[in-house]
């Protein structure tokens, strides 16, 4: 990744969302922040699972995802690299899968604690608007 700044992942694993999603997610916005550019080379997959302390299976499956995301390229024995920002399509399509990802993971924590619908519901509200307020209370 010659003069650019080098791939940083920061994987939190309490948070729920998975381990993949969470450095597909990370990647794609690094590529649409300008940060990681065309052409740039990813770490391989055990390079990336070694630094992250993760099974390199999980690296491969992001790196699979991407792959077929027209976001990566990985190219035998040469490595993986940047392809150029992907469309607003596969940007939403990934944009989606995560939010319904983060969606069932609270809606399944919150059934195991015997909420009914109502209140899920409920607290999903309550917190919108208190992120509305604090969003409001920054500006």
């Amino acid at each position: 990744m010659s003069s650019q700044k080098p791939l940083t992942l920061h994987i939190d694993f309490r948070s729920g969302l998975p381990i993949y999603i969470q450095i597909m997610n990370q990647i794609e916005q690094q590529v649409s922040g300008g940060t990681l550019k065309p052409g740039a080379q990813l770490p391989t997959v055990r390079t990336l699972a070694s630094e992250l302390r993760i099974n390199f299976n999980t690296v491969a499956r992001a790196y699979r995802l991407l792959d077929e995301a027209g976001i990566i390229s990985t190219q035998q024995g040469r490595g993986t690299y940047i392809l150029v920002k992907p469309p607003p399509e596969v940007e939403e399509r990934l944009r989606e899968e995560t939010l319904e990802a983060l969606a069932r993971q609270y809606i399944g924590e919150a059934k195991r604690l015997n909420c009914s619908n109502a209140e899920i519901i409920q607290k999903v509200r309550d917190q919108l608007k208190s992120w509305k307020e604090t969003q409001l209370d920054s500006e």
